[in-house]
């Protein structure tokens, strides 16, 4: 006679092996996207950035001059006014401090680039 071998849960298990392995997926793809946007982070230098880009806002232009490049690609820009804004080499510019709708919030740096609003700092001047 055959022996039967029943279990009280006999789901729970392939269960628990299934969110096991569903849990370190989703731990090592955290960390793979981390190192990746870190890497492109450090990748972004001033080379990559306008030095100036200019704005327009009610009719008053404004420049704002690169001030910084965070450790997360973020550049950092800002007129003698004390006002700012940040853009990331595929982002799109956004303002700091208010919520304004100058010629340049919203644009990419591809689109200032064709708009004639930002100026780049040419090696060897």
């Amino acid at each position: 006679m055959a022996q039967v071998v029943t279990r009280k849960y006999p789901r729970s298990e392939p269960r628990k092996g299934v969110g096991t392995t569903v849990f370190v997926i989703l731990a090592l793809s955290q960390f793979v996207t981390i190192q990746s946007s870190g890497t492109h982070a450090a990748e972004a230098s001033f080379a990559d950035f306008p030095l100036v880009v200019h704005c327009e806002l009610n009719g008053v232009d404004r420049a704002y001059y690169l001030s910084r490049i965070d450790a997360d690609g973020v550049a950092v820009y800002a007129t003698p006014e004390n006002q700012a804004g940040t853009i990331t080499i595929l982002g799109k510019a956004t303002p700091i401090g208010g919520d304004w709708s100058g010629s340049c919030a919203g644009k990419t740096l591809q689109q200032l680039r064709s708009a004639g609003q930002a100026f780049y700092l040419q090696p060897g001047q």
